[in-house]
């Protein structure tokens, strides 16, 4: 069901970009009384066309989602009409072109802003981010990071959300700055806490990135307290029930439910001697672990999933949103924000200084299509205004074929005085092909590693 759900989220999610896409070049060349004769979402074979208009301009929906075009009259692909001359692509000013081509990047940025501005007047739901644990000697641990702090500002910015705290401490972090984070306590008093992050690559390294500060968020199942048990378990043979709590494995305090795991998982076939707290009452018992392999390791189990604190699920939840003006507002600042800090990370891809796997194909970007579909709306529009700025920002990377491969031509034929040849073009096509299939091969080798990994 879900991966069905990750088909059509990603469909909806790419129709919708590619349509804003090509959408910005059709409509500044027919500002610019260029003659369009076909407007296509997708390629290869139409599954859907109709002319229309004084043009009898061709709309298409095609067989391959993964782009679209829009085709003008212009003489280098085929000849036109006398009569159509002066509409012809090739005969415009080169400011004309270029306001052509720029056009469909600058549609995907308008758009992040309306998807995001619309997300935020819907209500964008998040998690509090409230810290479950802390690994001792960790970056955290040194900066003093407690037990259930909340992170309510990093960086000057405010954090309501974990995906936002991510978000700041990455643009932080890129910076080789230490990291000012204000947190508030269990208690209710508020600190200031400063992150040390010696290595920038830190943040954009490989893993999760709160594992690498050595923070964890907070779970509703993080008391080591026992839920449900299989029939079959070493935990019912044992005669262990719903609600027990774990106090003590072989003599060692367990604080939380990870260190009960933990516990259990190092010890497979085992007798190991439990300190159990149930009702009030505290006793020991024994108990005998399973074993099972997982990647070639031997590990143990004993058939018990943690108890889930429904007050803890609903406390942990909290939704951000605003008025229209202030929605509006924000989803102008949310776009800026994402658009720099893009450029940022990719800079830094360039460098060495962040992680090739951070790169996501069309797997990857079906997955989180799907994942923020099955959330709701305004996770949906959320992750539509983030690729959206994505697609805009790789549109206009000087790459020949893209835009902005386009638009360093006409830079050169404005220095130049005249255009870049044919020969020309025809090698930067060739060049632009190879880089891309390379970006491509890469997205899609990280896409089957994370998945086959």
């Amino acid at each position: 069901m879900m991966f069905l759900l990750s088909i059509a989220a990603f469909l909806l999610a790419i129709g919708i970009l590619i349509t804003v896409h090509e959408y910005g070049h059709y409509w500044m060349a027919r500002r610019c009384n260029v003659k369009v004769l076909r407007f296509s979402v997708g390629f290869g074979r139409p599954l859907f066309q109709r002319c229309s208009g004084a043009d009898q301009t061709e709309y298409a929906l095609a067989a391959i989602p993964l782009g679209g075009y829009v085709k003008m009259a212009d003489e280098r692909d085929e000849s036109v009409a006398a009569e159509d001359l002066p509409r012809a692509f090739n005969r415009q000013t080169v400011g004309r072109r270029a306001a052509i081509v720029a056009a469909g990047p600058a549609a995907n940025f308008l758009f992040a802003i309306f998807a995001f501005s619309l997300m935020f007047l819907v209500g964008m739901q998040g998690v509090r981010p409230v810290i479950g644990e802390v690994q001792p000697a960790s970056v955290a641990a040194e900066a003093g990071f407690q037990p259930r702090d909340e992170i309510i500002e990093v960086g000057g910015r405010a954090t309501p959300t974990w995906e936002q705290v991510a978000l700041n401490l990455i643009d932080q972090g890129m910076n080789g700055d230490p990291i000012e984070v204000r947190v508030r306590t269990d208690s209710g008093q508020e600190f200031w806490r400063t992150l040390n992050i010696r290595d920038s690559r830190l943040l954009l390294g490989d893993g999760p990135l709160l594992g690498k500060l050595g923070i964890s968020a907070l779970q509703p199942w993080s008391e080591p307290v026992l839920g449900e048990l299989l029939p079959d378990g070493a935990a019912a043979r044992a005669g262990l029930m719903p609600g027990d709590r774990i106090r003590a494995v072989d003599g060692q305090a367990i604080g939380t439910w990870t260190a009960w795991v933990n516990s259990v998982r190092e010890r497979p076939n085992a007798e190991i001697q439990l300190e159990i707290e149930r009702q009030g009452r505290v006793f020991e018992t024994r108990l005998r672990t399973d074993e099972r392999f997982d990647n070639g390791q031997r590990i143990g189990m004993i058939g018990a999933f943690p108890y889930v604190d429904e007050a803890a699920v609903v406390a942990l939840q909290t939704t951000v949103r605003y008025g229209i003006f202030e929605s509006v507002s924000r989803g102008m600042q949310r776009t800026w924000d994402m658009s720099v800090l893009t450029l940022r990370v990719m800079w830094r891809l360039l460098t060495g200084e962040a992680a090739l796997s951070n790169l996501a194909g069309p797997v990857g970007i079906a997955e989180y299509a799907g994942v923020s579909a099955s959330v709701g709306l305004a996770a949906f529009l959320g992750f539509l205004g983030l690729v959206s700025i994505s697609l805009g920002i790789i549109n206009l990377l000087p790459i020949p074929m893209l835009d902005g491969g386009h638009l360093l031509y006409y830079l050169v034929e404005v220095i130049k005085g005249s255009p870049v040849s044919e020969a020309l073009e025809a090698i930067g096509q060739r060049i632009g092909i190879v880089m891309i299939g390379l970006l491509m091969t890469l997205a899609l080798y990280n896409d089957f590693t994370r998945i086959f990994g």
